[in-house]
């Protein structure tokens, strides 16, 4: 892509439509997932070397970044057989796009205090509540779902994982805009939504256990996408080309010096996710004593490299892509 890449929001659906059926082509898409579900089989240091290579060309390696990192992973170690044959081939070949259903408005980061309800009447269930901060809800196939099952319960236990349709009768979907132009988050309401047992994922009351397993993954994969270094990469590269009020912008000692802090940060980053990794091939699971800590320092440091980004643009940083003097956004 080229630097200044930016999509309209038709070219946006055509390419989520597209890209993912060339990475499934080519193999590269969830290319650690064993053969016998459409991936290659590739060893967890072989997936991160694949990721990085994806991230130095400046290429997108995700189609559905939910299908993808949550969905897909956790079916593999908790769904039925019949769930993996009905929904991996989707997200392998993006044609099947999912959003998650997890936060609610009373509950905060407290992910257990849910209170969306699922109560069994004959061999389905029937779901009611309310989803917030849905991120994708309005283009969705499927929500991957937390509900309530059993409310006598501690709040840790009783709690279910389901795979809902996002047309099932009963869903209502409200957007919710946010400060940035195309970013849109959704409300989810259920009133009377059934779902049949064979779309619950795993044991019963067991889902909170295997959602907190997924977000180890997530906070994994933030290390395996590489965003980070991609941004420092391409700010590297705007401070070695570029000038100001005549003077090279590599030659101010000022952001010499936040170059290199960030670089050295970057590092850092990259070292604490090979730690990570190299636990989780030991263990055979993503160490969750690790990713908490690994995404907040990952979170952190990415908010310093966007401002740093702000600082070394000066004015410029804050016009869009396409507007004149517009060198640094959507670059670095």
């Amino acid at each position: 892509f080229d630097d200044d890449f930016e999509m309209t929001d038709d070219e946006r659906r055509q390419f989520n439509a597209e890209w993912p059926q060339k990475l499934f082509e080519g193999g590269w898409i969830c290319a650690t997932w064993p053969e016998e579900y459409g991936g290659k089989g590739l060893t967890t240091m072989q997936g991160v070397a694949l990721a990085e290579e994806f991230a130095r060309a400046k290429a997108p390696m995700r189609g559905d970044f939910f299908g993808d990192t949550l969905v897909g992973p956790t079916l593999l170690q908790w769904g039925t057989e019949e769930q993996k044959r009905e929904f991996l081939p989707g997200i392998l070949q993006g044609t099947t796009s999912w959003c998650q259903g997890f936060s609610e408005p009373n509950s905060g980061s407290d992910l257990a205090s849910l209170k969306t309800s699922a109560e069994l009447d004959g061999d389905e269930w029937v779901i009611n509540g309310q989803k917030v901060w849905t991120t994708q809800g309005h283009h969705a196939d499927y929500c991957f779902l937390l509900t309530r099952t059993d409310p006598d319960a501690p709040k840790h236990k009783g709690i279910t994982l389901f795979l809902i349709p996002m047309d099932s009768p009963g869903m209502e979907i409200q957007a919710m805009p946010t400060i940035g132009e195309r970013e849109i988050t959704n409300q989810v309401f259920f009133d009377d939504v059934w779902i049949s047992d064979e779309y619950r994922v795993g044991e019963l009351n067991k889902g909170f256990q295997y959602i907190s397993e997924a977000l180890d993954l997530e906070r994994f994969t933030m290390f395996t996408f590489a965003p980070i270094q991609g941004r420092v990469d391409l700010l590297c590269e705007y401070v070695a080309t570029e000038e100001r009020d005549g003077q090279p912008l590599r030659e101010d000692p000022v952001i010499r010096q936040k170059i290199a802090q960030l670089v050295t940060q970057t590092e850092v980053a990259r070292v604490l996710g090979l730690r990570f990794v190299a636990k989780s091939i030991k263990g055979g699971a993503p160490p969750t004593n690790e990713a908490s800590p690994y995404k907040l320092y990952a979170t952190t440091h990415s908010v310093r490299v966007a401002n740093a980004s702000m600082d070394i643009g000066g004015a410029a940083a804050q016009l869009r892509v396409g507007m004149e003097d517009a060198p640094i956004q959507g670059r670095a």
